[in-house]
């Protein structure tokens, strides 16, 4: 069984093991990885890609900053919830220095970075990347140059792995602690398994590329997370209740944009989140304010109900977790679970299919695949077929980053790194971002006209 002792150590990559209170700034390390999250580079780029609906001029809807804020600051009450119960369970964890306050920085850093590996387009993105290796002439040429399992990565791109892959990177130097990324990890095994376990929540989909697994098996040793199988692990405790976080933010939050957006009306809404609130839905408070500061006030109350609910469950949970016996989402197993999958059914009818929303997908699906074939072109001639080495294709890799790793590669070498960071260049663009240079490598339009 795992212990939480070594659950929550606070070592990082590099260092040896550490708890407590850093000495030098007299924050926990946790809270330190919160603050290096704020201040990196692709948390700031989760402004400008959006979380359902596109960018709107007027009307304030969820990019995935603001989402992913809002699921950190979930998370965050959750952990710390599930802290004292921790620490009253557990009284030997507070002599090494772990308070509910640093369980729930662990959490709400976790959170934070939950959709920082998405790539522009939300998960028509992701599909847009699978589709291009899986099915276009221009992705396919590439596959007997890998290994299979580095294949499988490749025709199943998962902004999960990415995220992993972003978190352990040096080139963002943000080296967060062991704890922070394994509650980050939601789906402990890589893309290509012997077999997978449908029971399992944790298993339907995978969290890192196989490149990064010599980084989550020190992760897992580190911590004391155990093995299910001979490639698959369990989940970490703590990334249940990010899970969670998220879960709770996306259904009761895409509710309210998708009736600011006028896709769902009040009286649906309202419908939709009265189990979930029982007793605490004052019908006379509503008549006196505007539609706005209604649906922020029912937020706020269904949101905390859903907390409460969430750590009870946790509690009852938390042995069943630390053995690999639970591998369910906490939000399916609440007494508001109903409730929830009532408002996930409509979501789906009335927002996650509307015309506004089914147009940025297809856009999505065009934009990056244009990205992908113009630069995947250009480096395969490049590397690999250089009698089709063409001025244009000159052209087009000028425009990859600075750091991009243009030495190295052949025929005789294998350019799964090198597609990788392909991959890191295109995931890592804003909306915006993509749309622009999409237009302009396609000639729509003129650089700086």
């Amino acid at each position: 069984m795992m212990k939480w002792e070594k659950l929550l150590s606070g070592g990082r990559f590099g260092d040896g093991p550490k708890s407590g209170i850093n000495q030098e700034s007299g924050r926990s390390e946790f809270e330190i990885d919160y603050d290096r999250i704020i201040f990196s580079a692709p948390f700031r780029n989760l402004q400008d890609k959006t979380q359902v609906f596109p960018l709107p001029d007027q009307a304030f809807v969820h990019t995935r900053l603001t989402h992913s804020l809002e699921v950190s600051s979930v998370g965050r009450s959750l952990g710390k919830g599930a802290g004292e119960f921790l620490l009253e369970k557990f009284p030997n964890l507070q002599n090494l220095g772990i308070s509910s306050s640093a369980i729930g920085s662990i959490v709400a850093a976790a959170a934070l970075t939950h959709d920082i590996g998405n790539p522009p387009f939300g998960h028509a993105g992701e599909e847009a990347i699978s589709d291009f290796f899986r099915l276009h002439a221009e992705g396919k040429v590439w596959e007997k140059h890998v290994r299979v399992d580095q294949w499988a990565d490749l025709i199943n791109f998962e902004g999960n792995a990415q995220g992993y892959r972003m978190l352990v990177s040096k080139q963002f130097g943000l080296k967060l602690t062991y704890a922070t990324l394994a509650a980050f990890t939601k789906y402990p095994r890589p893309s290509l398994i012997a077999q997978r376990d449908i029971a399992r929540k944790s298993q339907k989909k995978y969290g890192f590329f196989i490149n990064q697994l010599a980084d989550f098996e020190e992760m897992a040793e580190v911590l004391g997370v155990e093995k299910i199988s001979m490639d698959t692990w369990v989940r970490h405790p703590l990334a249940f209740l990010v899970e969670a976080a998220d879960d709770i933010c996306y259904s009761i939050i895409d509710l309210e944009d998708g009736c600011t957006m006028g896709l769902v009306t009040f009286e649906e809404t309202l419908k939709l989140l009265k189990p979930i609130l029982g007793d605490k839905l004052d019908k006379d408070k509503l008549k006196s304010r505007t539609q706005s500061q209604n649906l922020g006030a029912l937020r706020a109350l269904a949101i905390g109900q859903l907390i409460r609910e969430t750590v009870a469950i946790f509690g009852q949970y938390e042995e069943q977790m630390r053995k690999g016996n639970f591998d369910k989402a906490l939000t399916d197993m609440i007494p508001s679970a109903k409730a929830l999958s009532e408002i996930a059914a409509l979501s789906v009818q009335k927002i996650y299919r509307s015309k506004v929303v089914l147009e940025k997908e297809a856009a999505g699906f065009q934009i990056l695949e244009g990205l992908l074939s113009v630069f995947s072109n250009a480096l395969y001639h490049h590397f690999y077929a250089p009698e089709k080495f063409s001025g244009k294709d000159k052209s087009i890799l000028r425009l990859l980053p600075e750091d991009f790793p243009m030495k190295g590669w052949g025929a005789a070498v294998n350019p799964y790194p090198l597609l990788r960071a392909l991959v890191d260049f295109i995931s890592g663009m804003t909306d915006k971002y993509a749309l622009n240079l999409y237009r302009k490598v396609n000639g729509i339009a003129f650089p700086g006209g």
